[in-house]
């Protein structure tokens, strides 16, 4: 006379463990969600400080050496304003 009550406890008590196994997956994939996106953290900011080391100007200075590249240790070339050419100008309206 019970019996579809006790199935019906026994449906439900099997709902509820499936529910448990699926919140532990979902915890483990969170977690190691987490892991993997502090590791990109670490990996980003190692490659970061990585980068800025080597765009200082000294290390560009000495990568470029082999190329014959360097800094330019004399003053600019002045050319004065006189030697020009000039620009015929349009009319306003």
């Amino acid at each position: 006379m019970n019996i579809p009550f006790f199935l019906f406890l026994a449906f439900i008590a099997i709902l509820y463990i499936a529910n448990g196994h699926q919140a532990d997956k979902t915890v483990r994939a969170i977690n190691a969600s987490q892991h993997n996106l502090k590791e990109l953290q670490f990996e980003y900011k190692t490659l970061k400080a990585e980068l800025m080391g080597l765009s200082r100007a000294a290390q560009i200075e000495n990568a470029m050496k082999p190329f014959g590249l360097g800094v330019y240790t004399q003053m600019p070339i002045h050319i004065p304003l006189e030697n020009r050419i000039p620009v015929p100008q349009t009319p306003t309206k």
